[in-house]
């Protein structure tokens, strides 16, 4: 048989993990993940500080620009209504920011999509998993099917083949084959009774599933929050432009001052969060091995054979579903011997015998049913299919937030370079000085006429 799939990391994660890293004293810090250590915390929030010395740079060079139009811009002749030059240049190229913006914003939705389609593939792995232990354990209860056909058959070895026992006095090979059965039983229900190594276990995959879910559904509504709030600012500052409406480009450009703080902020989660990400993907195995034991007390040879899942690692339960496999041939056998020599002779014997073989055979299909899931096949492919959706599709979604977060950032920087400038291009809104008396358009004619029709 073939070993599971397993999870490669990938392109991505190869290149994250080999950034440098530097701790607050500027110290090299290793790229192991090791999220409980001090210096490995302060090279996470150094990069995520990256995006705030990016945030101050930004407004640093807008306020100089801003400062350097308005102060050093020569001054107009008196009485010159004529645009000065460049004018159309700076409305354009606010216009392509805003266009650019708006690539990001979809580049945004995307990326958001694909990380909330990985984070999902992880708690749905998750909940499997946690149906396979859920399984395993209901199998191996003292009341689940397993051990209740054995405590049935064991049940039925002490009452109706105690019976037969003494009815078999003269008989000693019938009354050996009885007590052999009774003791093969016995050591049924010992060794299954050992086989539930996940009951009692304080850490639930569904409960850290559940966990995973609550916190994704929150960050995937913020994330579309800020992207319809971006997408706004966008289309009304087209809008203002448009319309050449000072007032809305001035509201706009608030907003705009405002979205780019948010979209700098956004950016340093991301890149701290990537990096973050990147180093647990890029050997995942001894953080999880290492935390799995340390939550749930397990031992390195149950959690090595499920998270591993190769030939080197032997299953820790195969001695024991050997044992019982063997017991419940060896009874088997000896039923249909005391079927065989004992029913010729005493009919009545036919009727308690034929009740055991059916309970034999209920508990061989439950045992076999049992094997199947205590194998590392079901839990490893469940592992690869959470490391799978969290370091390829969710780590994949962030580079592209991190994308939208960059271009979002550069476009608006940009307009609130130019928006000042294009509203002071705009022509004043009582300006009818170029206008013709008898213009029946004529704001001043229309309001004379209405005046007319009211006094008639």
């Amino acid at each position: 048989m073939g070993e599971p799939p397993g999870y490669r990391p990938s392109a991505w994660v190869h290149l994250l993990h080999q950034l440098p890293r530097a701790d607050f004293q500027l110290r090299p810090v290793p790229s192991g993940f090791a999220p409980q250590e001090q210096e490995y915390q302060q090279a996470l929030l150094l990069v995520a500080a990256l995006a705030g010395l990016g945030l101050g740079l930004s407004l640093i060079l807008i306020a100089a620009y801003l400062i350097r139009v308005c102060c050093c811009r020569p001054p107009e002749p008196p009485g010159t209504k004529s645009p000065p030059p460049g004018g159309g240049c700076v409305t354009w190229s606010c216009i392509a920011a805003l266009l650019v913006g708006c690539a990001g914003i979809g580049i945004g939705f995307y990326g958001n999509s694909e990380t909330s389609d990985g984070v999902a593939q992880l708690s749905s792995a998750l909940v499997h998993a946690n149906h396979t232990l859920s399984a395993i354990d209901h199998l191996t209860h003292p009341c689940a099917q397993v051990l209740e056909m054995v405590e049935r058959l064991e049940e039925a070895v002490r009452t109706e083949l105690t019976t037969l026992e003494e009815v078999l006095a003269q008989r000693t090979e019938l009354v050996a084959a009885t007590r052999g059965a009774r003791r093969q039983a016995e050591a049924v229900a010992q060794q299954l009774q050992g086989l539930a190594f996940w009951q009692g276990v304080p850490l639930s995959p569904l409960q850290v599933a559940e966990d995973v879910s609550f916190v994704e559904e929150y960050r995937w509504l913020a994330y579309v929050l800020l992207l319809l709030l971006e997408l706004l600012v966008c289309l009304f500052t087209l809008l203002g432009l448009a319309k050449q409406s000072k007032w809305l480009v001035i509201v706009m450009t608030v907003m705009s001052l405002v979205v780019l703080v948010l979209s700098w902020g956004s950016l340093g989660l991301e890149a701290a969060t990537a990096v973050g990400l990147s180093d647990f993907c890029s050997s995942p195995d001894t953080y999880i091995l290492n935390l799995t034991q340390e939550e749930t007390g397990l031992g390195s040879d149950i959690l090595n054979y499920y998270f591993l899942c190769n030939q080197a690692v032997s299953n820790p339960f195969q001695q024991r579903l050997t044992l019982s496999q063997r017991a419940l041939a060896n009874i088997h056998s000896q039923l249909q011997g005391l079927e065989r020599e004992a029913v010729p002779q005493f009919p009545s014997a036919q009727k308690p015998l034929l009740s055991l073989e059916e309970t034999l055979n209920v508990t061989e299909g439950n045992f076999h049913q049992l094997v199947a899931l205590l194998h590392c096949r079901g839990l490893h492919k469940d592992y690869g299919a959470a490391l799978r959706g969290l370091c390829e599709d969710a780590l994949e979604g962030l580079l592209f937030l991190l994308l939208f977060s960059l271009l979002s950032a550069g476009a608006l920087a940009t307009t609130l370079c130019s928006l000042p400038r294009a509203w002071a291009l705009f022509p004043p809104s009582d300006d009818y000085d170029d206008t013709d008396d008898d213009d029946p358009f004529n704001p001043q004619e229309s309001k004379r006429f209405v005046q007319w029709q009211s006094s008639i």
